[in-house]
């Protein structure tokens, strides 16, 4: 999607770079087009996906995967891709009683609201490289981790979940874990930016998207920048 971005992180669908902890963060601005940017990376990179998606749905983010060269369809037939739908969870969570369904749903801490060891298991069991894997790099990614706030989950339960999935990702299994968290700097919500802080302080690479100062552009949008130093403007 962004040569410049993949030169200037030296990124390369070959061999991508492993056992990162990517953050991206908005600042008054949407900044889920590096998401799309890094899911169709790594499905071109012939990595192992898990997508916890619980800001949009499958065909949401479907349409603009194929406008960068990406079926994710066709990756989840395969078997690369193992696909959360986090809004039909939830509503099924919400409207059905059976248990053996609520057994089986990834989200069921909602109703319980134990911690979130169903999905951090259900994550786990999807990644954990098989015989034939042991070669591809596993990537978690998931969009938005501010909406388990929204959901009910305190902030130190998320920063727990965070923690665990990195030591088996990105520690145990040699991935990458992906995070979206569409936070403000002078944001009146205190957990969310108490989950920002403590996320940017684990992150081995934090996104920082942003308007630019100067005001709408016709062809330059906004900037990107990392935890250090400035990365530069991109067409979006």
């Amino acid at each position: 999607m962004f040569p410049e971005l993949n030169a200037l992180l030296g990124a390369d669908t070959e061999s991508p770079e492993r056992q990162q902890f990517i953050l991206i963060s908005g600042h008054e601005t949407d900044s889920s087009f590096l998401l799309n940017h890094f899911l169709s990376y790594y499905l071109k990179a012939g990595c192992s996906l898990c997508f916890v998606a619980l800001a949009q749905s499958f065909s949401h983010y479907n349409v603009i995967a194929q406008k960068l060269g990406v079926n994710l369809a066709s990756a989840r037939d395969q078997g690369q891709l193992l696909f959360l739908e986090g809004l039909r969870s939830y509503t099924q969570l919400l409207f059905t009683d059976t248990p053996e369904t609520e057994a089986d749903n990834p989200l069921r801490f909602l109703r319980t609201g134990s911690d979130l060891r169903p999905l951090y298991d259900f994550i786990t069991a999807a990644l954990m490289p098989s015989g034939g894997e042991r070669g591809k790099c596993p990537v978690l990614i998931i969009d938005d981790v501010s909406l388990l706030l929204s959901l009910g989950v305190t902030t130190l339960q998320v920063l727990d979940f965070i923690h665990y999935c990195r030591a088996s990702v990105c520690s145990k299994y040699q991935g990458n874990v992906v995070c979206l968290l569409q936070g403000f700097e002078e944001s009146e919500d205190a957990d969310n930016e108490r989950l920002l802080k403590s996320l940017c302080h684990q992150s081995t690479l934090l996104l920082q998207v942003e308007g630019l100062v100067t005001g709408f552009c016709k062809d330059v949008h906004g900037e990107v920048s990392d935890a250090g130093w400035h990365l530069g403007s991109f067409l979006v």
